[in-house]
């Protein structure tokens, strides 16, 4: 779905932003590229999404060379949720979704009002303007623009940026159900948990550069003491022990009379990214 080779970019001399990036974004497949501000991330997802030209090496999406496409036809099969809401703010949600159907085929397009529903928009503001929205209600405006074209290839920035938890998960469960339908994810976040949550695998960018590529699986497991944590009660007491994961091959390896709980010590992919970058996200 998406082939990346060398990819580079500058934004002027000595301003090189992107130093030969590679990578591939399978079909079906929902793909975390991660990085702290200034990394290279954004400028990366301007370039794949066509905004930004310019660069340099091969990036080509539906097996084409996004530089030598420039037809409708082909953006037509994009979905793109920016970080910052692009929404015309006198319109309602309705109308908005109306004007930025017109740039679709009819047979293309989804019901208006099913996919609001989906996102559990409120009808009581199903007609208001924009600028009377909260920011999760502008996020599932936003939302639904990038779904209305039922894209084939779809960028998100910050999926549950500005949703409370219920809104964050209600959003996981959209992009899963887009992911089922044979959609490509590209997804960009600073939240961790989205990242673990939907990714299949993730790619750790900093000054330009992939640091890391892999499942989230395999990048914690890659790097764990493999040591696991146990709480249990023994004579009345609650008590906690730290030992090696292979010791409970043949049981617990100690005298208790109830186990509380076993958690494994597995760093978090947060943990991971500042290993392999030696920066936070933030």
């Amino acid at each position: 779905m998406i082939e990346v080779k060398d990819l580079t970019f500058s934004y002027g001399k000595d301003k090189q932003a992107l130093h030969g990036l590679n990578f591939n974004v399978e079909d079906g497949e929902i793909f975390g590229f991660l990085g702290p501000n200034g990394s290279g991330k954004s400028t990366t997802q301007k370039i794949l999404t066509g905004i930004l030209k310019g660069h340099g090496g091969k990036v080509s999406l539906f097996g084409q060379d996004i530089s030598a496409v420039h037809t409708q036809e082909f953006f037509q099969k994009i979905g793109v949720l920016f970080e910052f809401p692009y929404l015309y703010a006198n319109l309602s949600v309705i109308d908005n979704l109306k004007y930025f159907s017109s740039f679709y085929p009819k047979g293309q397009l989804r019901n208006i009002e099913e996919v609001l529903d989906e996102l559990e928009f409120k009808h009581d503001f199903l007609k208001k303007p924009v600028s009377s929205y909260s920011k999760g209600m502008r996020q599932r405006a936003s939302m639904a623009r990038a779904l209305i074209s039922n894209p084939g290839l779809l960028f998100l920035d910050e999926p549950t940026s500005g949703l409370d938890p219920s809104g964050a998960v209600l959003f996981r469960k959209i992009i899963e159900a887009e992911r089922k339908k044979g959609t490509t994810v590209f997804l960009t976040t600073h939240n961790m948990l989205d990242a673990d949550l939907l990714c299949d695998r993730v790619a750790f960018i900093s000054n330009g550069t992939i640091m890391a590529l892999d499942t989230p699986k395999n990048l914690k497991e890659q790097n764990s003491d493999h040591r696991v944590v146990i709480n249990y009660m023994y004579q009345g007491k609650r008590e906690e022990k730290t030992i090696e994961a292979p010791e409970l091959e043949a049981g617990i390896p100690f005298v208790h009379d109830r186990i509380i709980s076993i958690h494994s010590q597995e760093p978090t992919l947060e943990d991971m990214f500042i290993k392999y970058t030696g920066r936070g996200l933030s």
